[in-house]
């Protein structure tokens, strides 16, 4: 277990901070993440090119490191060594959140293995702005960031999904966006969705419908510009109303995939909204067993 103080701590380590930036309009930068850029000793940077104009805008001049995810190996051990002598450094990418479909995520587990602080600022996020003016519902939601760009590994990942209720996020290139609905509608059916181009720029623009009408849309007025898709989960009635044989047969593939039998226990009561207790009498054939001979098998289960 570890404890972190933020603020004040007394450690003699310096802070590794997550600066968000802007996705587009350079007025969403905020105060406090200016001021860290220009108090850090060091700030590393997705891309120091972009990152430069942003620093020049903001009359920021402290020094940059590349770090990105072709050389994250061999810069970790650099920056962690600047950590541990006192200094700080700001990690950014070149839009939004770092870590969140960006560089970031091995630092961060890096940096807190050594027991330094991590200190993230709020601010700009595509897929969460995007969100809660699309009109669908905000909570509960799924971020799965970057789709599979093959078909069938596209189909296959829909497949997997498509019993869930939560809207689901993504993020797509605008060249494959056509393609990837083509994909999605094969397997969602013609679901609600948004299509956000532009976020916070000039030409920002919704795209709300079904499928079917975006398809359409696409094909007459060809996307440009950053795109990220919001698509509504699984309605109730959509939901698998799968029979035991059939849940039983579900947790049986999962676990011939290599899954353990609670991992797959809990992935198909998920898939099928279920609660997980019921997949699992299910696949043990318990619903008319006793109490005991259910916790000998759970018991047998955890050891596995």
């Amino acid at each position: 277990m570890q404890i972190q103080k933020s603020v004040n701590h007394s450690l003699p380590f310096g802070t590794l901070y997550l600066v968000p930036t802007p996705i587009g309009n350079l007025q969403d930068m905020t105060f406090r993440a200016i001021e860290t850029l220009k108090t850090v000793d060091l700030i590393a940077a997705e891309d120091t090119r972009n990152t430069g104009l942003l620093l020049k805008h903001f009359e920021i001049e402290t020094h940059q490191i590349s770090f990105h995810e072709h050389n994250a190996y061999e810069k970790i051990p650099v920056l962690l060594e600047m950590l541990r002598s006192g200094q700080s450094i700001a990690q950014v990418s070149d839009a939004g959140l770092p870590s969140i479909s960006d560089p970031g995520h091995d630092l961060v587990q890096a940096v807190i293995a050594e027991n330094i602080p991590v200190v993230a600022l709020p601010g700009a996020s595509a897929g969460i702005t995007a969100l809660i003016a699309s009109g669908l519902a905000p909570q509960p939601h799924i971020f799965y960031g970057f789709l599979p760009r093959k078909a069938g590994q596209q189909k296959a990942f829909f497949e997997e999904k498509k019993h869930y209720s939560e809207t689901q996020i993504f993020y797509e290139s605008p060249h494959r966006v056509k393609a990837t609905l083509e994909n999605m509608q094969a397997v969602y059916g013609d679901r609600s969705v948004v299509v956000v181009r532009e976020l916070t720029k000039l030409y920002e623009e919704y795209q709300r419908g079904h499928i079917s009408e975006l398809l359409a849309f696409i094909a007459a007025h060809p996307l440009k510009g950053e795109c990220l898709m919001i698509v509504s989960g699984a309605e109730k009635t959509e939901a698998c109303e799968a029979d035991e044989v059939d849940l039983k047969a579900a947790v049986e593939a999962l676990i011939e995939a290599g899954s353990k039998p609670n991992q797959a226990i809990k992935e198909v009561a998920k898939r099928y909204q279920l609660k997980k207790q019921e997949v699992y009498d299910v696949y043990h054939e318990l619903r008319y067993e006793g109490v005991k001979k259910r916790q000998k098998i759970r018991k047998h289960d955890e050891e596995a």
